[in-house]
């Protein structure tokens, strides 16, 4: 099967990073579909840690490696983390740059800085990397491209009138001091010259690969529930993870999508603000961010952490129709006291299966769990279902029977090896 997206099926977080990677070692190109630098994906292989948040994670496998047009692009960090994996002696010339893929500009990071600020109490938690902002710019039709930075003129122009906008918004609405032009201009030339060799057709690179039968995996950033669309808005990100987001995000028809594998961990985390129904509350919580190092990969902000949310993942697995499941970071729940699962949410006094419709009910919804054994038995040396201890295997499988989706990976630990594979997920 040669075209496989990975999304996140939870609130980002997921640990796809690892995931992708390993199926990467299977794959001729692997493809990042929407998202930017605040989004990022810690991979240990051999005892090296990777935290990448640009360029797609087969660039360590030495795969063509894609940054489609659903991508913003920050060109500073993409020039630094190229800078990094050249450093730790792994080829970049396989990384291709969308010329439809957009910038994140100074103003960009400044007017989202700057507008979290202003909304106080009622942010929405960014990570302030320009990310919204940019998105906003490109649906706005006034944003720079990638290709832009092909002719330094056109660049140069571009950046000039964008600038006589931003720096009235930025002086007369946040009162925060304006952006210099001939600086900005110059910084973005030098940039241009060190990415100029990356831009290339993207989309015409993954249908040739498809058309050749070589395998192609699509990679999300974020998770289901931080769709722009249909995630907990305005809670949410500026783009679109679902699965279907990978046939806009990379140029290719949804129909050349053969299976969609869905991440979620063994309980859930998000970060920022929002609904969020299976938070544990007390002392637990701070256990289990400990245990699984729920901390933000780009930000270091502490992750929220909760019980395991199967009204949420039905719900994910709805929206990008997942043929299986990879489950991360069952190692996690080893050794705790107790651990549940949300069956459902009760809604003033009223049990729901499903997703409320509003965000006020979301808001207002309660966990209804159901208790689970709990074990207390090492499991990162298992490498075949049979292995793990029976409340591992039940835990997994009241997975499979609620979400109807198989379960084909299981993750016991955060090297590439600790990793049971129940079903390759490139067999049909």
């Amino acid at each position: 099967m040669p075209a496989t997206v990975v999304v996140g099926a939870q609130w980002g977080d997921e640990g796809k990073g690892k995931i992708v990677d390993l199926l990467a070692q299977k794959s001729d190109l692997v493809c990042r579909y929407q998202g930017g630098p605040n989004a990022g994906h810690t991979i240990k292989v051999a005892g090296e840690t990777f935290k990448i948040r640009q360029i797609p994670t087969g660039v360590i496998s030495g795969k063509v490696s894609v940054i489609g047009n659903g991508c913003v692009v920050d060109p500073e960090v993409l020039i630094s983390e190229l800078d990094e994996i050249q450093a730790r002696g792994y080829p970049t010339e396989m990384v291709c740059l969308s010329g439809n893929a957009h910038l994140i500009m100074p103003w960009h990071l400044a007017i989202d800085q700057a507008s979290e600020r202003r909304l106080g109490r009622l942010q929405i938690g960014t990570t302030k990397r320009g990310i919204g902002p940019a998105y906003a710019d490109k649906a706005l039709r006034i944003g720079i491209r990638v290709q832009d930075i092909l002719d330094d003129k056109i660049l140069r122009q571009k950046i000039e009138v964008a600038l006589l906008e931003k720096n009235r918004w930025l002086e007369r609405v946040y009162e925060a001091p304006p952006l210099d032009l001939d600086e900005i201009a110059e910084r973005y030339e030098e940039y241009a010259k060190r990415l100029r060799p990356y831009v290339k057709d993207s989309s015409l690179i993954v249908d040739r690969a498809l058309k050749e039968g070589k395998r192609v995996l699509f990679e999300g950033a974020q998770g289901t529930l931080l769709d722009l669309d249909h995630g907990t808005y305005p809670f949410v990100t500026s783009s679109n993870p679902v699965a279907s987001g990978a046939a806009t995000g990379v140029g290719v028809g949804p129909n050349r999508i053969d299976q969609v594998l869905g991440v979620a961990k063994a309980y859930v985390t998000r970060v920022g603000e929002g609904p969020f129904p299976s938070e544990i509350e007390g002392p637990g919580q701070q256990q289990v961010r400990v245990a699984g190092g729920e901390y933000g990969t780009v930000t270091g902000r502490e992750r929220r952490c909760g019980w395991l949310d199967l009204v949420a993942l039905r719900y994910a697995a709805r929206l990008s129709g997942f043929t299986a499941l990879a489950l991360t970071k069952l190692d996690v729940l080893s050794g705790l006291p107790s651990v549940k699962m949300c069956v459902a949410y009760e809604i003033g006094g009223v049990r729901r299966e499903q997703v409320p419709l509003s965000l006020t009910e979301f808001e207002a919804a309660k966990p209804v769990y159901e208790q689970v054994e709990g074990g207390k038995e090492d499991i990162s040396s298992a490498r075949e279902f049979g292995d793990l201890p029976k409340a591992a295997r039940k835990y997994v499988q009241m997975i499979e029977e609620v979400t109807a989706v198989e379960v084909s990976l299981v993750s016991v630990g955060p090297d590439r090896n600790q990793t049971i594979v129940r079903k390759n997920p490139f067999r049909a």
